[in-house]
């Protein structure tokens, strides 16, 4: 996945693919013909990320992700990107092509990024986080999720005085509030409700019998208190066995504490809890979205012979359903062998990649191939 100028072994041997898109020039116009025929074959860009932007039009994609080169940890024959002598210049560079992105984005589009860690002199530089701040402080990203990755398993790890490294950041950046976002799309199902001796019981068993004895023995509620909340709970059992939520909890005055705080200065809940004596958490019907810790291994099973990036077509997916509408574009400008363009070939997407390496775009080709 990352975007490298390594020389392999077979560099200038073509494979063989039904689906040829490989562009060394006119980017901007290819890309124009690309976005008006709707296939799904990617579109690859050969050459460098900062001057084939600067060539494609604005607001033509709909959806960026990308996995840049670590700094540092890396020789790539012929420099590139990752290579500087200083970090803070690994960050410039990236920052300017982050820019040029922006304005090839929608703008209700999305920009994920991966980005890895380096130690220096024994030291974790923390260039996620530099890089994600700057984009947000000097380019007005506004940044929606950090994700971890956690990759389940570490590599060779020989260390005797720090903890093995087993995860990522994975950056979710929009470029203004209003934004294209499909929750329903990664929403994992969720168990059915069932009736009980005539009795309504949610996915995890709440029948609301437990939930009625607390109101009826509670005394921190009065007899006004007690009748709205046995209609409320009455009302949200019938929407539980119609299906319009799957589950729910009460939380009643003096019975639970209020989620998350009990300051009514900074807590809605805390408020409606004295105010009205309980309230609802309610579940939706098409189940509940992903956090934002993710447990996925590397993709290192793919016997690639020449690139390294364990950079998996999982990680995309949650990215591209959720911010990436049916007949959108999926874009990544620094796309390797093709990780992030397989993904949108497989969730039925167009989309286009940049690498500076034509031996990698070949792979690319040939991954994505095997998909149409």
């Amino acid at each position: 996945m990352r975007n490298t100028e390594a020389t392999t072994k077979g560099e200038n041997s073509p494979l063989t693919s039904p689906c040829r898109s490989i562009v060394e020039t006119d980017y901007g116009q290819r890309v124009e013909a690309y976005l008006s025929s709707g296939r799904r074959c990617p579109l690859l860009l050969l050459g460098d990320a900062r001057t084939i932007l600067d060539q494609l039009p604005t607001s033509s994609v709909d959806f960026a992700m990308t996995s840049p080169p670590y700094w540092g940890k890396r020789e790539y024959a012929g420099g590139g990107i990752g290579l500087e002598n200083d970090y803070h210049e690994f960050i410039r560079q990236l920052l300017d092509i982050f820019l040029s992105l922006k304005r090839v984005l929608k703008h209700e589009g999305s920009f994920w990024l991966n980005i890895g860690d380096t130690y220096l002199e024994k030291c974790l530089a923390g260039i996620p986080w530099r890089v994600a701040l700057q984009l947000t402080d000097q380019q007005g990203w506004i940044l929606r999720n950090s994700i971890i990755w956690n990759k389940v398993k570490s590599g060779m790890d020989n260390t005797k005085d720090r903890l093995g490294n087993v995860h990522e950041h994975v950056f979710h950046f929009v470029k203004q509030p209003k934004y294209y976002y499909d929750a329903d799309a990664i929403r994992s199902k969720p168990r059915e409700a069932r009736v009980v001796n005539g009795v309504v019981v949610s996915a995890t068993g709440v029948s609301g019998i437990r939930y009625k004895r607390q109101i009826e023995l509670s005394t921190s509620l009065s007899e006004e208190e007690k009748q709205a909340a046995m209609k409320a709970l009455d009302q949200v059992l019938a929407d539980v066995g119609a299906g319009r939520i799957s589950d729910f909890r009460m939380i009643i005055r003096g019975q639970q504490r209020a989620t998350h705080s009990d300051n009514e200065k900074v807590s809605g809940r805390a408020r409606e809890l004295s105010d009205r004596g309980f309230y609802f958490l309610r579940y939706h019907p098409n189940g509940s979205k992903p956090a934002d810790v993710w447990d996925i291994i590397p993709e290192d099973t793919q016997r690639r012979e020449t690139h390294y990036a364990p950079y998996p077509v999982e990680l995309c997916r949650i990215p591209i359903l959720a911010t990436c509408p049916l007949g959108g574009v999926v874009f990544d400008p620094f796309c390797g062998t093709g990780t992030t363009l397989r993904a949108a070939c497989d969730l039925g997407r167009q989309s286009i990649g940049i690498d500076i390496s034509r031996h990698y775009l070949e792979i690319a080709e040939q991954r994505c191939a095997t998909l149409l």
